[in-house]
């Protein structure tokens, strides 16, 4: 019955993840703000998350729960969306919603950790649990979008409140865990930085980021401003969402039959031929069938990307390690994409916008070639820092 209650808990808070990443800019949008103001709110959380996960990561490991520590994260969000849906001048938003990313973003790798910890107990796959996350972020893309398109944009705010108390209320219902994960070695770091092969994964990984983050923070603008309505917009989300459903499953068990540089020079340039034809197309409906190739391009990266990590570094230094590829995935290129994205949407439009994401999916792809020529397709990828057990 506990695994019942967290699927539903995980399957919900992907729901106020869809409602952050695609409706937020359209609340915001219908408030008068410029795609540039848009572009600044988004990469606040980013910024944010770097301090906050920390944080209350700390305040898990300290007090021994990490149930309580989510509850208090729930209900701090549902304070604070409640003086956003108030909230009309940009200062006073952007005010509140530094406040709200604080409480938002450390959900999500504390609810996996609780996952984790449960799984084991309970002698599952830790998959079995997270697809729900996937599951639910297609269900309340496609039901978020029906519902706002009836009742408005201005409504998003109250439909957050909706989902985040849903949640709430799940987590009541779920066996606490105390954090087992592994600390952040902050001496750890220095040893990593110094590894050649690390710092050219993690500026390939930089370089696709960009591109990434910059698609994520501003399609549901784009597909605005081709005439789409909230529901089509839904749509656009539940495409992207259930495509990467499959490639999740196939990879988790299937992935190690094939070497990681082929792979992730495979996912870089088929994200250089997505931002391409987002580029190019001047329908909604020509969005919501490139959306169908997230699969493809997130799912292939991101399964490959973790696991090519995890060789590179050693057990003692995998927490270091892990929390320094978020802040280049997530963290860096979401501050960099939403400041300097938002700026050339604005100035040069659509086209140009895309044009420049898919160059930065070019680089990452000529970096993850040149070092699997350089290695030689017979090497295996785990370089000299590699830990053998």
């Amino acid at each position: 019955m506990d695994i019942a209650w967290l699927r539903a808990f995980t399957f919900t808070i992907y729901g106020t993840s869809v409602l952050v990443s695609s409706y937020f800019p359209l609340f915001y949008a219908q408030l008068g703000f410029s795609t540039s103001q848009i572009g600044l709110l988004y990469a606040l959380g980013p910024m944010i998350s770097v301090v906050s996960n920390l944080l209350w990561s700390l305040a898990s490991d300290r007090y021994q729960t990490i149930k309580k520590v989510l509850l208090i994260l729930l209900i701090g969000q549902i304070a604070l969306t409640f003086l956003l849906s108030a909230s009309t001048s940009f200062s006073l938003i952007m005010a509140v919603i530094t406040l709200f990313y604080f409480f938002f973003y450390p959900v999500f790798p504390l609810s996996d950790t609780i996952s984790i910890t449960t799984a084991k107990q309970h002698g599952i796959h830790f998959i079995s649990i997270r697809l729900f996350g996937s599951f639910g972020y297609a269900f309340f893309a496609l039901l978020i979008g029906y519902v706002l398109a009836r009742i408005g944009s201005s409504n998003t705010m109250w439909v957050s409140i909706a989902i985040a108390g849903l949640a709430l209320g799940f987590i009541l219902f779920v066996k606490d865990q105390p954090t087992t994960v592994a600390k952040m070695d902050l001496s750890g770091i220095w040893g990593i930085l110094r590894q050649k092969e690390l710092l050219w994964f993690f500026g390939c990984v930089f370089c696709l980021a960009i591109g990434m983050r910059m698609n994520e923070a501003f399609i549901s603008i784009s597909l605005k401003e081709l005439g789409a309505n909230e529901n089509l917009i839904g749509w656009a989300m539940l495409a992207s969402s259930l495509s990467e459903i499959p490639v999740f499953i196939y990879l988790s068990f299937h992935g190690e039959k094939y070497k990681e540089l082929p792979l992730l020079l495979l996912a870089s340039l088929l994200f250089a031929v997505r931002f391409l034809l987002m580029g190019l197309t001047g329908s909604p409906y020509g969005i919501l069938a490139i959306q169908a190739m997230h699969g493809v391009t997130f799912g292939i990266f991101y399964v490959t990307a973790i696991r090519m990590l995890t060789r590179l570094i050693p057990d003692e230094f995998r927490a270091t390690g892990m929390a320094l590829y978020t802040i280049v995935w997530s963290s860096l290129a979401g501050l960099l994409s939403g400041t300097f994205g938002g700026v050339m949407f604005e100035q040069f439009g659509r086209q140009p916008f895309y044009l420049t994401a898919m160059g930065a999916a070019l680089v990452a792809c000529v970096g993850f070639a040149s070092r699997y020529f350089q290695k030689g397709p017979g090497e295996n990828t785990p370089s000299k820092f590699e830990h053998k057990a």
